[in-house]
């Protein structure tokens, strides 16, 4: 894997201030979100992009409230956010929008995916061991209701997984239920 690897930078946000440090995996690049001082064992989040929920605000799912609360804890507890760069489950942008577009008309999250010919989640997370070697982390806390990031987390002990419980809504409370029913999300 040819990793391309940033500078170290300040990043003061509503959130507290952090250092950000950025992973270039041929087109796609990660930003890891951390604590100058990472606990020993720290929480750590594996986020996959969504510009709809973490920047627009989006009520169709649990994305950008899982951010937020990531990030908070991570500053409470000097852990880290690993930011990939897989939007729409990794479908890209387009293809996401185009999924909602068949959601709107009654299909859910995965059938929607399976209609524009893909699987259910496009992503994957060999990149977070590699990070999370960068930093000479062993064990981790992973923050995640998702088995599938635990499972594919190699060389790294996980010594707990921690769960990530957001409130749902109105818009996204079936795609809640089709996360935790039929993709396996322990919510």
């Amino acid at each position: 894997m040819n990793i391309t690897i940033s500078q170290v930078a300040n990043l003061p946000s509503k959130f507290g201030d952090f250092k950000v440090k950025a992973f270039k995996e041929g087109q796609k690049e990660h930003l890891v979100i951390y604590k100058e001082d990472i606990d020993a064992v720290p929480i750590v989040r594996v986020h996959s992009e969504c510009l709809t929920g973490d920047a627009l605000g989006s009520l169709k799912c649990d994305c950008g409230e899982q951010l937020e609360f990531a990030l908070k804890l991570a500053q409470e507890s000097n852990g880290m956010v690993i930011y990939l760069r897989q939007e729409g489950r990794n479908i890209g942008l387009l293809n996401k929008i185009n999924a909602y577009a068949l959601q709107d008309k009654g299909a859910n999250t995965v059938e929607a995916n399976h209609q524009l010919g893909f699987r259910a989640d496009e992503r994957t997370y060999e990149i977070v061991t590699t990070i999370l070697h960068h930093f000479g982390i062993k064990k981790i806390k992973l923050l995640t209701n998702n088995p599938d990031k635990v499972k594919s987390i190699s060389d790294i002990e996980i010594v707990q997984r921690v769960p990530i419980i957001i409130d749902s809504n109105k818009y996204n409370e079936d795609y809640l239920n089709v996360k935790r029913d039929e993709m396996g999300h322990l919510l």
